[in-house]
């Protein structure tokens, strides 16, 4: 299999004006944060309903200083679920807090909120939901437990955008939002990140907090003060300039993903016995597809497997609470066990707005033979257009 033909399991549309107007931007001699930056937080505020952006240089960065906005510190616990990218633990560490992680729901993976209430002790300051592969959190029952017991919400919609609850688009309500324009999301800046938050004082203070609490009166040096220990967050404007690029395809590129979806749904074969994402077009955008492998199936076989026959796979995301840093606070396997369940068994098939319908075919074709190897079964033969229940 040739490079040319292999099918990754994700890869950027960048068009040709962004890459010219990227040029322009180099030759401008402004690259660092500037008009593009403040171009690029106008176009996100009007995606989110009018509401203040500020940009930051990853999501990563925009969860520190929601912490920080939030006054999460010592003594408080925030809870999550355990999974997701581990950035999402990590702050809360980094912040002098403690994660408190809440097991996941099997059918839409993400943090079940059922379960939440259990976890909440007098020392809980904040929830920190996060939409996997791009299915929103029920931000109904969320926000109704974040009210009864008077806690922040600090969204990590870092894979949903373009995705909505109930209608509302992700980033048009709730509390501090978290969205995030890393090289593999829906829209991408290379790298970057954006805050959502309340009003005009609150991004005030997200611009001290996101370039080291330096303020200015007037235009002289002589003018500048230190009010806050910030950090170095600032988004650059050639990062700005690939987003302002990618903005107005948002709505195509989420059209193309649920089309791909729907694809995978209707060819798929449910003989194979893996466990499949909840099959949602109205809310979801798609920013993966995830299946789960059955028991018995090697992850790291499969993988080498598919990409034999030249296609990527990728893990999103192993169970957090197992790794080594979050064993010696006291966790162990049995803790989360749907979460253990799912960051043993995940796998993520290719799935960006790129892809031809005869890649998700190509897709299909190899499962059959890649599960059996991996599994030590002899392959069925996997029909491509037919779906068997």
């Amino acid at each position: 299999m040739t490079a040319s033909n292999f099918l990754p399991f994700t890869r950027p549309s960048i068009d040709e004006p962004t890459i010219a107007a990227v040029g322009e931007v180099l030759r401008s001699g402004w690259i660092t944060s500037g008009p593009k930056v403040r171009e690029f937080e106008a176009r996100l505020s009007e995606l989110c309903g009018g509401r203040p952006v500020r940009t930051l240089n990853s999501a990563t960065g925009a969860l520190e200083v929601a912490l920080a906005l939030a006054n999460i510190g010592p003594g408080d616990e925030v809870i999550t679920s355990p999974i997701s990218w581990v950035a999402t633990a990590n702050v809360v560490l980094r912040a002098g807090a403690k994660p408190v992680f809440v097991d996941c729901d099997m059918r839409t993976r993400n943090i079940d909120p059922e379960r939440i209430e259990r976890a909440i002790t007098p020392r809980t300051r904040a929830l920190m939901p996060v939409d996997l592969a791009g299915l929103p959190v029920d931000r109904d029952r969320l926000y109704a437990i974040a009210t009864a017991h008077r806690l922040r919400v600090i969204e990590d919609a870092a894979q949903s955008i373009g995705a909505n609850w109930a209608g509302r688009p992700i980033g048009t309500t709730g509390d501090l939002v978290s969205l995030s324009f890393q090289a593999n999301k829906n829209i991408t800046c290379a790298e970057g990140g954006c805050l959502v938050l309340n009003d005009e004082a609150e991004a005030r203070r997200c611009e001290l907090w996101r370039l080291q609490g330096v303020e200015r009166r007037g235009d002289s040096w002589d003018g500048m003060d230190v009010t806050l220990a910030g950090g170095k967050y600032n988004l650059t404007d050639i990062a700005a300039c690939i987003g302002l690029g990618q903005l107005p395809h948002l709505q195509t590129f989420t059209a193309r993903r649920r089309d791909l979806a729907r694809r995978y749904f209707a060819r798929w074969d449910r003989a194979l016995g893996c466990e499949l994402p909840v099959e949602d077009y109205a809310q979801s955008n798609w920013h993966m597809f995830q299946v789960l492998l059955p028991e018995g199936v090697e992850r790291s076989a499969f993988i080498g497997a598919m990409k034999e026959a030249g296609i990527g796979v990728g893990v999103h995301y192993p169970a957090m609470h197992l790794f080594s840093l979050y064993r010696k606070l006291g966790h162990g396997p049995g803790d989360f066990p749907h979460a253990e369940r799912i960051g043993r068994s995940i796998v993520s098939l290719p799935m960006f707005p790129a892809m031809q319908d005869g890649d998700v075919d190509r897709v299909i074709a190899a499962l059959g033979p890649a599960l059996a190897a991996s599994a030590g079964r002899p392959a069925e033969r996997s029909v491509a257009g037919k779906s068997r229940s």
